[in-house]
């Protein structure tokens, strides 16, 4: 007699409904970024590069502003990892340091960005009318100008320094995130469970901030980790023209900006390490992005 199926006999390595239900959002969406292999491996990059930029004083045998007139110019060897630069100082020391200054420029001016723009995304969606009208039109004014010329302009205006670097690339991160809130708000405000939550007495700032905002988040982080990549692509950027911070500060874009006045003498080092810095982390930021966005949709599980 052959015996039949039960129920709950599933396949080795397949997992059920009810499994999936128990494992919890938090659980579910592990187990979705766990199978984008190639943003797991970003997010180890970019964790390794923060850790390191943070370990590197004590680690480092030379410090980014160690000047040693005794050996300028040199290539890379065991005792300088990428060389030294035309004042003597290790190349490697000034990328960690470098690491950690244009990450915090790329978090600082997102985060600045991201605040303003989800709280005006918010109000131009939840009210609409003319609060909507002007915010949408100075997210086109904005959106009229390409990121990096926008920021100069902006840095033209402030002027050279590194708080105004971070308010220039806030400042044309903030369109995009209204826009995005704005969307998730208009698409969230006639839901049943808001409608229920206005109906029992919640006031509108309650029920954007509990009920609407948390349907925009996912869309937000994954716009957030893209944003960073670009940030410090912008901030390079103005560095490498002179409109960032002080050349005399060992950041990836001024890092650039010097190097190429030896680019000739065939002093290759001082160009390529720093561009193979931000060319790793922003791709990581970008590919980290597109893991996490395929993650937080359930639509697009994993075959």
């Amino acid at each position: 007699m052959t015996p039949t199926a039960t129920p709950d006999t599933a396949t080795p390595g397949t997992a059920t409904s009810e499994t999936r239900r128990t494992r919890g959002p938090v659980g579910e969406f592990w187990r979705r970024l766990r199978q984008r292999r190639v943003a797991l491996a970003a997010m180890l990059i970019l964790l390794a590069i923060y850790l390191f930029a943070f370990a590197a004083p004590y680690v480092l045998p030379y410090g980014p502003n160690d000047f040693d007139y005794l050996n300028t110019l040199q290539g890379p060897s065991a005792t300088h990892w990428a060389g030294t630069d035309e004042f003597g100082r290790d190349i490697f020391a000034r990328l960690m340091n470098g690491a950690k200054l244009s990450m915090f420029i790329g978090f600082t001016s997102v985060g600045i960005g991201a605040a303003f723009g989800i709280v005006a995304g918010l109000l131009a969606g939840f009210y609409g009318g003319w609060i909507d009208s002007i915010t949408m039109r100075m997210s086109d004014v904005l959106f009229a100008f390409p990121g990096v010329l926008l920021a100069i302009g902006i840095v033209a205006i402030l002027g050279p320094g590194l708080s105004n670097v971070i308010i220039a690339v806030a400042i044309f991160s903030l369109p995009a995130f209204a826009r995005i809130v704005r969307s998730g708000t208009l698409a969230l405000k006639e839901s049943t469970y808001v409608e229920a939550a206005r109906a029992a007495g919640a006031s509108d700032m309650v029920i954007m901030g509990r009920h609407i905002l948390p349907g925009t988040l996912s869309a937000v982080i994954v716009y957030f980790t893209m944003r960073i990549g670009t940030s410090i692509l912008t901030a390079t950027s103005l560095s490498f023209l002179g409109l960032g911070v002080e050349p005399s500060i060992a950041e990836w874009g001024a890092m650039l900006s010097t190097g190429r006045d030896y680019m000739l003498a065939g002093e290759w080092h001082l160009t390529v390490f720093p561009g193979l810095a931000i060319f790793i982390t922003v791709l990581c930021f970008n590919l980290l992005g597109d893991g996490l966005r395929d993650a937080l949709d359930p639509k697009l599980e994993q075959t």
